[in-house]
């Protein structure tokens, strides 16, 4: 087992606490992030308006992937993997 393959063994139970908890609280964060925005914002005097609007946009968008890692987006294909379908009929005969 190399060095990355026994960090992601050991990371992956985190991986999971974190998923759970982007779950539970994902709307405390979200309002959280629109407030620090906010607040960047008007302390900028609105100069980085367009810059802080997208950057929060790929925060909230994180965070929705985090909180839903196992579920693919909505009208997304499926990513997680499938096991191979086995072939229907009876085995070709030659």
């Amino acid at each position: 087992m190399g060095l990355l393959d026994n960090m992601k063994a050991r990371l992956g139970p985190a991986r999971d606490k974190v998923s759970d908890l982007a779950r539970q609280h994902g709307d405390k964060v979200h309002h959280g992030l629109d407030k620090a925005a906010k607040a960047v914002d008007d302390r900028t005097k609105h100069k980085y308006t367009d810059k802080i609007q997208a950057g929060t946009g790929k925060a909230k968008g994180a965070m929705d992937r985090l909180a839903h890692r196992d579920e693919p987006p909505h009208g997304a294909p499926d990513a997680r993997p499938h096991p191979p379908t086995p072939p229907q009929g009876p085995p070709p005969t030659s």
